[in-house]
């Protein structure tokens, strides 16, 4: 009987520590695969190992389950690149409400913004972990380095290479007051197809991405360059505004837009933006991707 009710107190301290480290889980592995729905699978992947682990030498619960996530994600990032290669179409990452956790279980709310996962995906698994490690987490290199089973001197390369590539692709951002009106201004002049307004305010190498997933009837190449893009948006301004539906939002801490016809969600628009105007256009259309946002969002 005593070691039965062992055996429960054991679990119920497994679970508790559990529960505690989760957000932090749900955080690396999202940040790792851009994929709510993986970083989920992750997790309860996680979970199940944890409960069949010998518990009893485990000093750190934390440090063991963030290994063991970490892990996983880094496996099925390998494996998901396979599959992207073969996805019609743009890929985006899956939006994520950051209302209610606005760091997303990190110590920072870094490597979060739709556009810096978009950009990670050029990482490849490895040094991307290294970076959301450090970057969000603020982990030590020797525990990255554990994580990784590398040496920290590594760890530290991996996350300065990471680093100087995310740079090269990104200017430096707008505050968030400045993005927000930005997209108020892009919101205005696309709905009515301006063009003037909408040259104004895009970046010379802007690129606009729709991520239909080949469901919706998204473009299945970007648009690039200012002209084109400007082009392109006053172009379906009057099929696409005069049914919709606008609900300011936010998605991975940047206010954004959810584009509702009737009842139903067709896209989620979000901007990235710097000094020079905005730089990437992210339409998320794909209904696997849109519409577990959506219901995070009446969550």
């Amino acid at each position: 009987m005593h070691a039965g009710n062992d055996h429960t107190a054991a679990l119920d301290q497994a679970t508790r520590d559990f529960l505690a480290a989760r957000p932090q889980l749900f955080g690396i592995a999202y940040r790792i695969l851009g994929s709510s729905v993986e970083a989920e699978d992750i997790v309860q992947e996680t979970w199940l190992r944890w409960h069949h682990a010998d518990r009893t030498n485990v000093l750190e619960p934390t440090a063991f389950l963030t290994t063991v996530t970490a892990r996983l994600a880094i496996n099925l990032a390998r494996s998901a690149r396979v599959r992207r290669e073969s996805y019609i179409g743009p890929w985006l990452p899956e939006p994520v409400d950051t209302t209610v956790d606005p760091q997303m279980g990190a110590e920072r709310a870094e490597a979060l913004e739709l556009a810096v996962l978009f950009l990670m995906e050029k990482l490849n698994p490895v040094e991307r972990t290294a970076y959301v490690l450090r970057e969000a987490f603020d982990y030590p290199y020797h525990r990255i380095a554990d994580i990784l089973e590398t040496s920290a001197a590594n760890a530290r390369q991996l996350v300065s290479r990471a680093r100087r590539r995310l740079a090269a692709e990104r200017r430096k951002r707008v505050s968030p007051a400045e993005h927000r009106r930005l997209l108020e201004v892009f919101l205005a002049a696309a709905q009515t197809g301006d063009l003037s307004v909408l040259e104004d305010l895009l970046a010379e190498d802007v690129v606009s991405y729709s991520d239909g997933g080949g469901v919706r009837g998204a473009s299945r190449i970007p648009v690039v360059g200012r002209l084109r893009v400007a082009k392109y948006l006053a172009a379906f301004a009057p099929r696409f505004w005069p049914e919709a539906d606008i609900q300011w939002v936010e998605a991975n801490g940047r206010s954004s837009v959810l584009v509702s016809a009737g009842q139903n969600a067709v896209a989620l628009l979000c901007i990235d933006a710097s000094a020079e105007g905005i730089d990437r256009i992210m339409w998320v259309m794909n209904p696997s991707k849109l519409l577990p946002y959506v219901a995070s969002l009446s969550g």
